[in-house]
């Protein structure tokens, strides 16, 4: 069995297995008790790499990478919460019953199989020889003359290899964390003063944004950019008039297809975070943190406003957050869009009514960290946008949740997954400069961007790991500063813009605005 959906197909079963043919051997070898033994165990080995291999296919089409033995146990609820949000609870006690029940399902009958087989070997022991030796020497001719069926090698390993490769891969993680902790450990800006970070925006109305899974699909997929792009060229003419202009380029994130918090912090804290162990390790640290640069200044009070966070987040320490308004502190009462707790218009209303619209009563000027929701998957059903003055509690979308196609509709068929997942991208960046024109002033300074790519479904199974990011602003003396960043003008970077890792961002942004480097060493 491969390890992704792509590679699955009657040629990869149609090969003679090398572990198969010893495994034979052994057993016509062994009395009666060992061989029974040796069964079981083979069989139990057999089912767990059916089983990793399985989440390997999962992990690879929607997080584009394989499952990690060692890190990725914790990401099960996540997915079942994402289930729940998206079907329902009943049918997802459901799934997640068939799927416990079919993953016992398979150590048992591959176990039985396994014994099953020793028996017959046992009981015609000369036909089992003669034909072992004939499956090794085809084997050894396979592999020695690199005969394939369809471009699939007949001699197959396949299973030594995938037990080498989750090996390695165990081994990697765990010399991985000792390295990294190492790495958080330096910081350029670790030592900075707070009157030397980010001294050409002292005064300004910072605001930091994320988009859930605006990714570069979006803007260059055949299906889904003919919207994108116009929504995208549309709201840059519409800010121009308003008195806003924007510079836009590419950051690679250290995520795809989920895990946004991965993206979230690889941004704010400079370091390439692309696993959970890493996340936890940059949590507990003192490592700066993009948003905390600006709390350290002395002049700027903090706030987050998340409405995807709906328990505890002690990660608001780290990132150096005064407030942080949750799921349950935005006096929502209309529908949950799947997993989205609330359209990004409600929102950023709030955000408008609760935070931006009231000036801070120690005099200082404000940073603010946003997280959308509204383009996560399914992307089914999704909000549109309503008159501002009409959002009220978020009742109004009622009608418009009930009118939306259910979230089965893009979980079984790709193509709408990539169309309703443009639509969602349309609405979010639609929503959130429409603010930006209503009440952004004079010092007002926006940077808003992606954090991962949306999965194999919406994006393709060979996409890249790019995503948009934009910097807005009316204060031209904002954007002459980074003019020397070579990123495209208004919100549409062009696809030859320049690309960095998403990890460069924080270094660029603080020297680019002033910041003076004073390293915190290890």
């Amino acid at each position: 069995m491969p390890n992704s959906v792509v590679r699955l197909g009657p040629s990869k079963f149609l090969r003679i297995p090398a572990e198969a043919v010893i495994g034979a051997a052994v057993m016509i070898a062994l009395p009666r008790r060992p061989r029974l033994v040796l069964a079981v165990v083979s069989g139990l080995a057999l089912a767990a790499m059916t089983v990793l291999n399985l989440l390997d296919m999962g992990f690879n089409q929607y997080l584009g990478r394989g499952f990690n033995v060692v890190l990725d146990w914790s990401l099960f609820g996540d997915a079942e919460s994402y289930l729940e949000d998206s079907i329902g609870r009943t049918q997802t006690l459901a799934v997640v019953a068939g799927v416990i029940a079919l993953v016992l399902l398979v150590f048992v009958l591959l176990a039985l199989s396994m014994v099953r087989l020793s028996n017959v070997l046992a009981r015609h022991t000369g036909i089992a020889t003669r034909g072992t030796l004939v499956a090794g020497v085809v084997w050894i001719t396979c592999s020695s003359l690199g005969l394939q069926l369809g471009g699939v090698p007949l001699a197959a390993d396949s299973t030594a290899t995938a037990l080498k490769d989750q090996s390695h891969r165990i081994s990697a993680t765990l010399k991985d964390e000792a390295e990294f902790r190492k790495v958080a450990k330096v910081d350029a800006f670790g030592n900075t003063p707070g009157s030397q970070l980010v001294p050409d925006l002292r005064g300004k109305d910072m605001i930091f944004t994320f988009i859930e899974s605006y990714g570069r699909s979006a803007v260059e997929d055949p299906i889904m950019a003919p919207g994108v792009d116009a929504t995208l060229d549309a709201r840059t003419k519409a800010l121009a008039k308003a008195g806003f202009h924007a510079k836009s380029g590419w950051l690679t994130s250290a995520t795809y297809g989920g895990s946004s918090w991965l993206g979230h912090s690889t941004t704010m804290s400079g370091l390439w975070i692309s696993n959970q162990q890493r996340y936890r390790t940059v949590m507990a640290s003192d490592h700066l943190s993009l948003t905390d640069a600006f709390k350290k200044t002395g002049d700027f009070d903090t706030v987050g406003v998340m409405p995807g966070v709906q328990k505890g987040w002690p990660e608001q320490k780290w990132y150096g957050l005064d407030k942080v308004y949750n799921a349950f502190q935005l006096g929502y009462k209309g529908p949950k869009f799947s997993w989205s707790t609330m359209p990004d218009q409600y929102t950023l209303q709030q955000y408008q009514d609760r935070v931006h619209s009231k000036k801070p009563a120690d005099g200082k000027a404000r940073m603010s960290l946003l997280i959308l929701t509204s383009s996560h998957q399914p992307w089914a059903p999704i909000p549109k946008m309503v008159p501002w003055n009409q959002l009220g509690d978020g009742s109004v979308f009622d009608s418009i949740e009930k009118a939306g196609n259910p979230s089965s509709y893009t979980l079984t068929d790709d193509t709408h997954s990539k169309e309703e997942y443009g639509k969602s991208i349309q609405y979010s960046v639609t929503a959130l400069t429409q603010w930006l024109e209503r009440y952004g002033t004079k010092d007002t300074v926006l940077v808003f961007l992606g954090d991962h790519q949306p999965n194999a479904h919406a994006s393709g199974n060979h996409a890249s790991r790019d995503v948009p990011i934009s910097v807005v602003a009316k204060d031209p003396k904002v954007l002459d500063k980074i003019a020397g960043w070579g990123w495209t003008d208004g919100l549409r970077p062009a696809h030859k813009a320049p690309v960095w890792k998403m990890s460069a961002f924080r270094d660029r942004f603080l020297t680019a605005f002033g910041s003076t480097p004073h390293p915190k060493k290890n």
